[in-house]
């Protein structure tokens, strides 16, 4: 058996260059960071323009009141930094409030489950350390596309109809700013938000009179946390319509608002011969060095995802991942002992070993987390029913049917000095709480990955961040480096291994990577309300041909075809050995794009 040859024909080449590339799930956001490129900006600067550009042409995906994880490469550095741009629960989010509620789960609209918004902050971040551009000149393509317009894609054009009776009913600024005749608007309809157009004046304003480009950058930051975002809490504090049906105030306080972005140290794992990096476990990151490392001692050809074994070995080695993930977890502290969860252990020979072995013949039905480090695994709670939802909730990805609702957002940008972003920008999508109508943006639904429960690692408590799904990923090898990313909730780094797999071992080119048929478990604690699982449960799409499904079906997968190019919205850019940058980008939706030369 050999690994299956790759397709000879791809949706779009495999870009190779070497002056820079920029790849994104938007073709307006490619498009600007390279633009920003070609005036000698640097990858930093390309992928803050972007993500602000992404605000406005991917709206319904994320929003400037969401959150951002990245991993920031600069040229000569060996390994990458992790830029934080998640949140925390605020003081006022505690299990007693949501319970005294009558609340058991987050709600997965609605301005209860806000945290404190992340992304922006973190994108002035990254600007001021590692920019060069004014703050201004970074934020013209987007203040121009809020003010002057830009063409709704369809897929926001499909949110905003699914909610619009939420909107008409009772988040009337949300009616307001997105169906502003009434009805929802048709796909390519040009939409404006001047609203938004003038908070990012303002924040360009904030500088005037300061020394020096770092002084501008950072009175933008103090404007955003200490005028801006207390005006949206405010307004999100007024009761309103939530997922649950019923009307609650938002808890987000000033005094939440002290809280700044930052950097982390990346954690990682190596494979075939790469050493790969991801954010740690208060994101679900570690999950893919675990899966890597559980299929990294197979045969080659038992890892070709297109293969009756390598799906099955594939579909079993991310249960096991993500039930670590579901049982350990959480920002910085671990259950019983109150001891942070070293993700090492989690790495260990040993531990992978012995869990290696629970990988048999037949798919298993049951969650099944180890003990990493010894202690005993907290299960959360496990529902597989879900439940009646107002409005849209939850992160946009695909449903347990396979039918897909959407996504988040994903860039990257590598520049010829060599400086790499991976970015995962999402949240505050403009179905996750009313607009305020002063500001163009909405809070962002953060908490609803928090459990309320006590006890376990990822439990709501007041000053803790969630444990996000947003998991960008970077590969170095020597002097070759890959960026590399995908939206999805809990699907994301499912969708970027199987491309990882056929780039790495089967020797398929980016582009071939990405466009060939992809799957995923849903056999995993849903991150999002209402947070069901689905044991045994696969999505895979059609392509993948009958008799791999079948044969899946015949291990007692519970298989759901979602059709032929439906799963997936990977985008990634990179060095090769040779030195020439390349780029690659999703075909799926119609909607994402490379660039570069």
């Amino acid at each position: 058996m050999t690994f299956t040859p790759a397709a000879s024909f791809t949706t779009r080449p495999t870009l190779r260059g070497t002056f820079g590339m920029s790849a994104s799930t938007h073709w307006t956001a490619t498009a600007t960071a390279q633009a920003v490129l070609e005036r000698g900006g640097t990858a930093f600067d390309a992928a803050a323009a972007a993500a602000f550009v992404l605000h406005i042409v991917e709206p319904h995906l994320n929003g400037p009141g969401g959150d951002l994880v990245a991993l920031v490469r600069p040229g000569g550095a060996t390994e990458p930094t992790v830029l934080m741009g998640q949140g925390p629960a605020p003081a006022g989010a505690s299990i007693a409030h949501f319970r005294a509620r009558g609340l058991d789960l987050v709600p997965g609209a609605g301005g209860l489950a806000a945290t404190v918004p992340g992304g922006i902050d973190a994108w002035l971040l990254l600007l001021r350390d590692h920019g060069t551009w004014e703050l201004a000149d970074v934020l013209a393509f987007a203040v121009g596309y809020a003010r002057d317009g830009h063409p709704l894609v369809a897929g926001a054009a499909a949110t905003i109809a699914r909610v619009a009776d939420l909107f008409r009913e009772h988040w009337p600024s949300s009616a307001q700013q997105w169906m502003p005749a009434g009805s929802p608007p048709a796909p390519d309809t040009l939409v404006r938000n001047p609203a938004w157009a003038d908070v990012l004046d303002s924040l360009v304003e904030a500088g005037t009179g300061a020394p020096d480009r770092a002084s501008r950058i950072e009175a933008a930051r103090e404007r955003w946390m200490t005028e801006v975002l207390p005006e949206a809490a405010a307004f999100a504090r007024r009761p309103h319509r939530h997922s649950d049906g019923a009307e609650h105030p938002g808890i987000l306080d000033t005094a939440d608002l002290s809280w700044r972005a930052g950097y982390e140290a990346a954690v990682s794992t190596s494979f075939r011969g790469w050493r790969v990096f991801k954010a740690g476990a208060w994101s679900q990151g570690p999950a893919m060095l675990h899966t890597l490392r559980l299929l990294d001692d197979a045969d080659d050809d038992r890892l070709d995802p297109a293969s009756p074994e390598g799906a099955h070995r594939l579909l079993e080695a991310q249960k096991l991942a993500y039930a670590d993930r579901d049982a350990w977890f959480g920002d910085g502290w671990a259950a019983d002992t109150g001891e942070a969860f070293d993700v090492e252990t989690l790495l260990a020979d040993a531990y992978v070993a012995a869990r290696r072995e629970l990988i048999g013949p037949a798919a298993s039905a049951d969650l099944r987390p180890g003990s990493p480090d010894g202690r005993e695994p907290v299960i959360p709670p496990l529902r597989t029913e879900g439940r009646a939802a107002e409005g849209s909730t939850g992160e946009p990805t695909v449903d347990r049917s396979g039918r897909t609702r959407g996504d988040t957002c994903h860039l990257d940008v590598i520049d010829r000095w060599g400086n790499v972003v991976s970015a995962t920008p999402s949240g505050g999508w403009l179905q996750s709480s009313p607009t305020v109508p002063s500001l163009g943006f909405c809070l962002g639904t953060r908490l609803q990955m928090t459990w309320l429960v006590p006890g376990h690692p990822a439990s709501l408590v007041p000053g803790r961040r969630p444990r996000t799904t947003l998991t960008p990923t970077m590969l170095t090898r020597g002097d070759e480096v890959t960026a590399i990313g995908s939206p999805g909730g809990d699907q994301q780094d499912q969708w970027q291994v199987p491309v990882l797999l056929r780039i790495l071992v089967g020797g398929y080119s980016p582009q071939q990577a990405i466009d060939a048929p992809t799957l995923h478990t849903t056999a995993l604690a849903d991150s999002f309300w209402p947070r069901t699982w689905s044991p045994a449960g696969a999505v895979v799409e059609d392509r993948l041909g009958d008799d791999v499904i079948s044969a899946l079906e015949a291990r007692g997968h519970r298989v759901r075809r979602a059709g032929d190019w439906t799963l997936g919205r990977v985008s990634a850019v990179g060095r090769d050995a040779d030195g020439l940058l390349w780029a690659a980008a999703n075909p799926r939706g119609a909607q994402g794009y490379a660039a570069g030369r």
